[in-house]
């Protein structure tokens, strides 16, 4: 039976995708195998680990198909393993997650030397700002803030998930259109232009219907993030309820951020500030008060809007801890 020793597996895991890679030390890519969402928070245990496995098998097929050898016919042995998954959050996440990560790789029979199991957003931070000191932003479906300094420490803010956090994201946007659209109904507030957007939206006729369209199957965090783009067209257009919306949308992120900043003790020297997902990519008022927050606090911050893929941080961590390796021998 073949042997394949392969010095890096990269895996990069999150609510939408699950990209799993096998590397060379000098970053060659061998192996690319792509899967669904495996964040366990939103699918459960069983169906992420046979996300992370569909990904990995994938890239091991094709590194099969470049050296030449028949599928299933070879041991395998990486030097180095890092996942960036989401849903680590906490303690308890990653006892779930590594347990779930050594079943994956125990199933597809890989031997791996040295394992590494990351938050994914923690990885995204890490390919955007090269290791240098920076913070990420990421205000999407959901929303989180992630900080590096100088020194290697690190730390977030906010990304409780939608029931209990997530401020500021999509669908924390979309929930308050539609809370600001019962309200005017009510009489508590004033007419929006927000009614006649989300109604059409949904195809629905009148406001009670978008109230039992909240308590129906047909609703979702994805389809209530959605909704957010409304809130900016609105908002555009002067409707004072939503640009109340985004305005404390605004004051939620730059509050996640400006506590990762006071943490990390970034307030006064020159750091990278990383704006992705996209309510932030997106929505240009919103976007243009985050930043103004931000260097009211930070007045040396450089603000960088490129799209960088978070794989990129998960193999850059892989490479850096064989490195490291290497040395100490």
């Amino acid at each position: 039976m073949a042997r394949i020793q392969i010095p890096l597996l990269a895996v990069d895991g999150g609510g939408t995708k699950c990209l799993a890679v096998f590397a060379e030390a000098d970053r060659s890519l061998l192996g690319t195998g792509r899967a669904g969402s495996c964040n366990y928070q939103g699918i459960g245990e069983a169906a992420a680990k046979q996300e992370v496995i569909k990904a990995i098998r994938a890239a091991m097929q094709e590194v099969c198909q470049r050296k030449g050898i028949v599928a299933g016919q070879a041991e395998w042995e990486v030097a180095c393993a890092v996942f960036g998954l989401a849903g680590l959050d906490t303690g308890r996440d990653r006892e779930i997650i590594q347990q779930m990560v050594a079943a994956a790789l125990s199933e597809l029979s890989i031997q791996v030397n040295d394992l590494i199991v990351e938050n994914d957003g923690f990885a995204a931070l890490l390919g955007a700002t090269k290791g240098g000191a920076g913070i990420l932003v990421i205000a999407g479906t959901g929303s989180i803030a992630y900080g590096i300094n100088g020194a290697g420490t690190t730390a977030r803010a906010g990304g409780w998930g939608h029931r209990v956090g997530d401020e500021g994201s999509g669908y924390w946007i979309g929930k308050q259109a539609v809370q600001e659209v019962l309200r005017a109904a009510d009489g508590r507030s004033g007419v929006t232009q927000l009614t006649g957007l989300l109604l059409t939206h949904l195809g629905l006729d009148h406001v009670e219907a978008l109230f039992n369209w909240a308590y129906s199957p047909d609703f979702s965090v994805e389809k209530t993030a959605d909704l957010s783009p409304l809130v900016s067209l609105a908002a555009e257009a002067g409707d004072i309820a939503a640009v109340r919306i985004l305005q404390k949308a605004s004051e939620e992120l730059a509050l996640a951020a400006q506590s990762v900043i006071t943490k990390l003790a970034l307030g006064e020297v020159p750091f990278t500030m990383i704006l992705q997902g996209g309510v932030l990519q997106k929505h240009d008022l919103l976007r243009g008060m985050v930043v103004e927050q931000i260097k009211s606090i930070a007045p040396k911050v450089q603000i960088d809007m490129e799209n960088h893929e978070p794989i990129d941080g998960v193999i850059a961590k892989g490479l850096a801890y064989l490195e490291k390796r290497a040395q100490a021998q």
